[in-house]
């Protein structure tokens, strides 16, 4: 079976270089680093959003370059880290966005928004939300594709507790059920309970691996400049 992401050799002149990355299928990735270390350029090149350069993006062992642009909409789904939106159309109508690859009757979108709390939500103009109910508007939408490939950045920094929390079901849920999830985050203490982190540094990426393996405190004190002490919590303090 092939990998169902393989990044080789990307390489974005000033944001990352030489970057190789592969995720399996079924596994749930956290993409962690310092502001400014590549994270959400990774991100953009996986999605196609930006050219690997010198380098190579496959999904589920195709080449990138080779998938037409409305397969792609069903093979991935991609979640930029800022919700803006410069028209208000509904919710609902941006939810149905995600549906654009595909032909039914509307019921997957009625189902995508009662997951993410927007039923009651489903005729306001997304311009008239608040900053964590647009970021879950952008979610939904991910989620109405289907898609097997989820690249999210930062999909959890404007939500309260209780829709942080139901995020990570849904993509826990989304990858037991045989789908890839590669997301960023800057909660490290979150990052223990994937299954997979990477972490990014200077543009390269520095280490991949199960979380107790790769988060060692060598590792947070080179890269994130924290001294770290791993016990059954994680605490933080200044060097």
């Amino acid at each position: 079976m092939s990998d169902a992401l393989t990044i080789s050799n990307a390489t974005v002149p000033g944001r990352i270089t030489s970057v190789s990355l592969a995720l399996a299928p079924g596994v749930m990735a956290g993409l962690v680093g310092p502001n400014g270390s590549g994270k959400s350029t990774l991100l953009q090149v996986a999605s196609g959003l930006l050219s690997p350069g010198p380098g190579d993006v496959r999904w589920s062992g195709v080449p990138l370059a080779r998938i037409p642009i409305l397969e792609r909409g069903r093979r991935a789904s991609w979640v930029p880290q800022e919700a803006h939106f410069e028209f208000g159309f509904t919710v609902r109508s941006v939810v149905a966005q995600g549906r654009y690859a595909h032909d039914d009757d509307g019921k997957h979108v009625d189902e995508t928004l009662a997951r993410f709390d927007l039923t009651a939500l489903a005729h306001r103009p997304v311009t008239r939300l608040s900053g964590g109910e647009r970021q879950r508007v952008l979610l939904a939408r991910a989620h109405a594709t289907a898609a097997p490939l989820q690249l999210w950045d930062e999909p959890l920094a404007a939500l309260d507790p209780r829709h942080a929390l139901k995020i990570l079901l849904l993509g826990n849920k989304h990858t037991r059920a045989g789908g890839t999830l590669l997301f960023s985050l800057h909660d490290l203490r979150m990052a223990y309970i994937l299954d997979m982190v990477v972490v990014m540094h200077e543009g390269r990426l520095r280490a991949a691996g199960k979380p107790a393996d790769v988060l060692t405190p060598e590792l947070l004190l080179e890269v994130f400049g924290v001294r770290a002490e791993i016990t059954s919590s994680l605490s933080f303090a200044l060097p």
